[in-house]
């Protein structure tokens, strides 16, 4: 690895003592637990063995990241870490890219796209600069003669509601949206009529269909609210366990097998969770 405490002009304060010496001693696990009389799991491990696992551990990181929880984002961010330290390592031995190579390349891309931060560009709104962002993402593809296309970028393997939610975006920048807002609220309502209709056909190819619709066009309403799909459905969801979870509780606080109310007993108890839950606001009511 690269000398951790070389400092960047542009950047300012090197690395710290502390960083660098937790970087070293990973460093050290990694050759122990891969190297002679290790451990034959990590032995066995490609970088491709391991993309499943950085998949799962980002996802704990993104709970723990929307939880708050201190003890379990510094875990979960640790875990990461030590997976994408992991899958360098066994790339460098093979020949492949290193951490330093990885992070040196990622930094000067990082300066490169913010030259109103490291240069004399100035904007005059967030709009203007995703714009640029756009132009010299493009810019680097052409000089490294990689396809040019609007999309090129996107990886395919995106949860479904964020790729949606990039292919608006990339869209917009674009310049292939709807110009008003009114206008996307209008075809919100034009792919739940044409939702509503092949449910009444009961074609179940035309009803996956149109929910895809549906559900692709409430992403840009959203995206145009700046609320991210993913992040808002998570959000709902999760809502929903805390409140069925207390409507459990308070089932069993009074004696009930909660299975065994009726649907109209079930209500009430959710209707009294939600009740005594602080009002957040008035959209929050009519859930």
């Amino acid at each position: 690895m690269s000398d951790q405490n070389e400092k960047c002009p542009a950047l300012g304060a090197p690395c710290s003592p502390e960083t660098h010496h937790e970087l070293d001693r990973m460093n050290g696990l990694l050759d122990r637990l891969t190297g002679p009389g290790g451990c034959p799991w990590d032995s066995e491990q490609t970088t491709e063995s391991l993309t499943e696992y950085v998949v799962e551990e980002c996802h704990e990181l993104v709970d723990a990241l929307r939880s708050g929880n201190a003890a379990d984002i510094c875990e979960e961010l640790g875990d990461v870490a030590f997976l994408l330290h992991f899958v360098a390592r066994l790339s460098e031995k093979r020949g492949g890219p290193s951490l330093a190579d990885a992070l040196a390349n990622s930094t000067a891309k990082m300066i490169r796209r913010h030259p109103h931060v490291f240069g004399d560009a100035a904007y005059s709104g967030r709009s203007e600069q995703l714009k640029d962002w756009d132009r010299i993402k493009r810019e680097e593809k052409a000089a490294s003669n990689t396809p040019k296309g609007t999309y090129d970028s996107l990886p395919r393997g995106l949860p479904p509601l964020t790729k949606a939610y990039r292919i608006h975006a990339k869209a917009a920048q674009a310049g292939f949206t709807w110009p008003e807002n009114e206008e996307v609220e209008r075809q919100v309502e034009a792919e739940w009529l044409e939702l509503l209709d092949a449910m009444a056909s009961g074609d179940e190819k035309a009803i996956a269909h149109e929910f895809g619709d549906h559900l692709f066009t409430l992403v840009e309403l959203g995206r145009r609210q700046n609320l991210k799909a993913a992040i808002a459905l998570d959000s709902a969801a999760t809502r929903f366990l805390d409140r069925f979870e207390r409507m459990e509780a308070l089932a069993r606080e009074r004696g009930f097998t909660f299975a065994d109310l009726s649907l109209d007993e079930k209500d009430e108890l959710w209707n009294e969770i939600k009740a005594a839950e602080a009002p957040v606001a008035d959209t929050d009511k009519a859930e």
